[in-house]
């Protein structure tokens, strides 16, 4: 009888499967390869005699980096070296809402702050947002407390750029991992990637993280332009009292937006509009392609695997086109 364990590591061809705190070395089936079936660290899959025989529905899904089945994801940023990029960290916030992923933020190297402009500016833009915040220092271990707090009974994704030290907190709340660390350069301010793959470590009985090797090049080309102000709570709130239904709120007479801008933080407009040019770009691309976006409704995903749905009525008009070609067939003959 076949077991089922989570994949929390995936080297080469070999996927690594945790099973009752063991771990199984196992390789997928060939029937599975031929379906094109993509394995990815977070999936949970039936397996026996070292072999891969299925896949079990995925409770949701990240493309970059490729997890699935995660609790929440822990946007980590830092105070200085590098500087709080606040571009950087919107577009975070607005990957993990588009994938409906609960999100919290979390504050490094706090004990590099000259001063508390910094974290009043982090209160006053994101705590009226909803957003649970924590400000830590991995070097002077403080508020690492309140960073297990956070990640108790659930497995995270942490995000943020390079350098921030993501692999520095989880070595905080856990020495035994041991995870590999670099400084910031001097010359660049930015960090240097130290995460080579996606793979689940377990911190304690109940809490895992999976460390990522960053989200880079992310960016909101897969998105309409109009669809962005979506991602956006402060903005959306508004949407409906603009005059025109297709309103990017940026220079449109009678939009809402504009009206109401000194609510708005400045940094989170500008991202907003950011990431606007960018879904242009999208918009140019199937424009003149000739892709058609469908709706997501008319969409069916197993895995990875995407194909379109059929409505019924098509369906049942195909059919029938058969049955006529049977018929027509048939009297000919």
């Amino acid at each position: 009888m076949a077991n089922i364990g989570q994949v929390y590591k995936i080297h080469s061809d070999f996927y690594y499967v945790n099973y009752e705190n063991s771990t199984y070395e196992c390789k997928l089936r060939d029937v599975l390869k031929k379906q094109k079936q993509n394995i990815v660290v977070g999936d949970f899959v039936e397996f026996e005699n070292g072999a891969i025989e299925k896949i079990l529905p995925r409770k949701n899904y990240i493309p970059r980096p490729k997890v699935s089945n995660i609790d929440q994801i822990i946007i980590v940023s830092s105070v200085k070296e590098p500087d709080l990029d606040f571009l950087q960290l919107n577009r975070y916030i607005c990957f993990a809402k588009y994938y409906d992923i609960p999100t919290k933020l979390c504050f490094n190297k706090n004990d590099l702050s000259l001063d508390d402009s910094t974290i009043q500016k982090v209160f006053k833009i994101y705590e009226p947002l909803g957003f649970d915040i924590v400000f830590t220092s991995a070097l002077e271990n403080d508020g690492i407390d309140d960073f297990k707090e956070i990640l108790e009974n659930k497995i995270s994704v942490l995000c943020g750029n390079s350098g921030v030290g993501k692999s520095s907190l989880i070595n905080a709340i856990n020495p035994e991992c041991n995870l590999r660390t670099k400084a910031v350069s001097e010359k660049t301010e930015r960090g240097t990637h130290t995460t080579r793959h996606c793979e689940i470590i377990r911190v304690s009985d109940k809490t895992c993280i999976v460390d990522t090797p960053g989200f880079s090049n992310l960016k909101f080309d897969f998105l309409l332009p109009t669809e962005i102000d979506e991602l956006f709570d402060e903005i959306k709130q508004y949407k409906s009292q603009c005059k025109f239904a297709d309103c990017l709120h940026n220079t449109e007479v009678g939009c809402a937006v504009i009206e109401n801008l000194e609510k708005i933080d400045e940094t989170r407009y500008e991202s907003y509009l950011n990431f606007v040019e960018e879904a242009k770009e999208y918009k140019e691309k199937i424009k003149y392609s000739g892709t058609k976006k469908e709706r997501e409704s008319h969409f069916k995903q197993t895995h990875d695997k995407i194909a379109v749905k059929i409505s019924s009525r098509k369906r049942q008009s195909a059919r029938n086109t058969q049955k006529q070609n049977i018929h027509k067939e048939v009297n000919e003959a």
